[in-house]
């Protein structure tokens, strides 16, 4: 059985979901190999577009949401082809598919070579949404009940447009639900950060299949290279935007090694309550610019340590007085705001030290996090030990929610959760 990249055995929703798509694929391949291509000339155009989107994700970023927009824009355009240079096309929803399983497979090729080739879920996503926007608008096209419902004008427009509004609602509902049998986060949030994705790369995808289909079908396939350009330089824009994020990141991961380099906490402490602030702050609803000010603060949370004489033993803040701990935050905000990073991350490395009911849920997740990993160490208490020592710390120094959230996610995760690839 083939594994995810964490290693363990796919979900049964993952394992449904490239189902359907392989059935589908295989169900246009056969179809188009059996009654061959229609409009070949057509079908060859779109499949080296796609083939050539698919290929310009090479050096793509993780923290990419749309590795190849260029493919998925040529791939819709072709699902809602009607007609070209004023010419009704002939194709339907099973060579739509058939080309474009057909182009991601020879893209394939020197990808899995490199070792840098899609994973099937994101191949098998890509199969659905576009079969869906084939489905909804091929049929209707080929019976001529477009044209006599909403004509050749802007409203044929906006049923485009509304086709591949919905497509992508699709495709975000389903990138969600694989996201949340892999992780067993909470569904909502999840789905809330694939639909703020659409705002950006999303909707240039979209804008880009409706124009390509629209100018195809006044002026055949030699506006498909014109209108690749705005996509292919919106493409590098992002990757320079997502480049610069990547390497923020790691110079606060670099920053927040500084303690460890010293002698101040134990190696690693930062990055593992980093990970685990993430998934308890996903449990508990966060998500987007949240996130991401959670992991920052979590990463720096030990910054103020620095201050100190003589290194806690074992960089055990959580066992310090009240108000040690305090001086000791308000020091590590203090560096933070030095560093040019957001003032949210320094009031969450401020507030770390408060009473659970005087501070945001994010400084709330922080305190009790790094308490748990403190607590951990094995001159103290061990695991099992550290989460009821934080239960019976829930009157006034944690909050009761977030000890039981982090109980939740160490119970599917293991105590030493390790960052994504």
């Amino acid at each position: 059985m083939s594994r995810d990249r964490a290693g363990a055995p796919p979900s049964p929703v993952a394992l449904a979901v490239r189902g359907t798509a392989a059935l589908f694929a295989v169900a246009g391949l056969a179809h188009t190999f059996w009654y061959g291509v229609h409009d070949p000339g057509h079908a060859l155009a779109f499949g080296v577009l796609i083939t050539v989107g698919e290929l310009a994700r090479w050096g793509a970023l993780p923290a990419e949401r749309e590795p190849a927009p260029l493919g998925a824009a040529g791939a819709l355009a072709y699902a809602l082809l009607g007609r070209s240079g004023g010419t009704a096309t002939g194709h339907g929803v099973l060579q739509v598919i058939a080309v474009l399983v057909a182009a991601q497979l020879v893209a394939c090729v020197p990808q899995v070579a490199r070792g840098t080739g899609p994973g099937p879920d994101r191949m098998a996503r890509r199969i659905l949404s576009v079969t869906f926007a084939a489905v909804c608008f091929q049929p209707l096209y080929n019976s001529g009940r477009t044209a006599s419902w909403f004509g050749e004008g802007p409203y044929y427009v906006l049923v485009l447009l509304l086709l591949l509004v919905l497509t992508a609602l699709c495709d975000a509902v389903l990138a969600a639900l694989l996201l949340h049998s892999r992780t067993r986060h909470p569904y909502p949030p999840l789905l809330r950060d694939q639909l703020r994705g659409l705002v950006g790369i999303g909707s240039a995808v979209c804008a880009t299949g409706v124009v390509m289909a629209l100018g195809v079908a006044v002026a055949g396939l030699w506006a498909l290279p014109v209108l690749c350009v705005p996509l292919l330089l919106t493409q590098v824009s992002f990757r320079r935007f997502v480049a610069v994020r990547t390497t923020y990141r790691q110079t606060i991961a670099s920053l927040a090694r500084a303690t460890e380099i010293a002698g101040y906490t134990p190696h690693g402490h930062a990055r593992r309550v980093a990970v685990l602030c993430r998934a308890v702050g996903r449990e508990l609803g966060l998500s987007g610019s949240q996130l991401t000010v959670l992991e920052y603060a979590a990463l720096m949370h030990d910054i103020g340590q620095l201050s100190l004489v003589d290194p806690v033993p074992d960089g055990a803040t959580a066992t310090l007085p009240a108000a040690e701990q305090r001086r000791i935050a308000l020091l590590g905000g203090a560096v933070v705001r030095q560093t040019g990073v957001d003032a949210e991350v320094a009031v969450v490395v401020e507030r770390q030290a408060d009473p659970y009911r005087e501070q945001p849920l994010s400084a709330r997740i922080v305190r009790t996090v790094n308490a748990y990993d403190d607590l951990c160490g094995e001159s103290l208490i061990g695991p099992l030990g550290a989460l009821e020592q934080l239960r019976l710390g829930t009157a006034h120094d944690y909050q009761p929610e977030v000890v039981e959230s982090l109980a939740r996610v160490l119970s599917r995760s293991g105590p030493a959760p390790v960052l994504p690839g």
